[in-house]
């Protein structure tokens, strides 16, 4: 799951090298913890959070395949 959400939000930004995205295994469920470049991160997001919602309910559909519950988080460093 994690290749997927890279490849999808590698496609997103301009900066793709600052894409990193870990995953952290539970036994039901599993978070998808993503940072972007702070430039990229209103990319990520979407006007009005489309595009965080689309990469949530794709992340959701596969999941359900999977028996799995996965959540996406999106991490914002505050360095100012």
């Amino acid at each position: 799951m994690r290749e997927l959400v890279e490849l999808m939000v590698k496609a997103l930004v301009d900066l793709p090298e600052e894409v990193e995205v870990t995953e952290v295994v539970g036994r039901h469920s599993c978070v998808i913890e993503l940072k972007v470049a702070k430039e990229d991160i209103g990319k990520v997001i979407g006007k009005k959070g489309v595009h965080a919602q689309a990469l949530r309910t794709i992340i959701s559909a596969a999941g359900g395949k999977r028996k799995k519950r996965y959540v996406l988080e999106i991490i914002e460093d505050r360095d100012d």
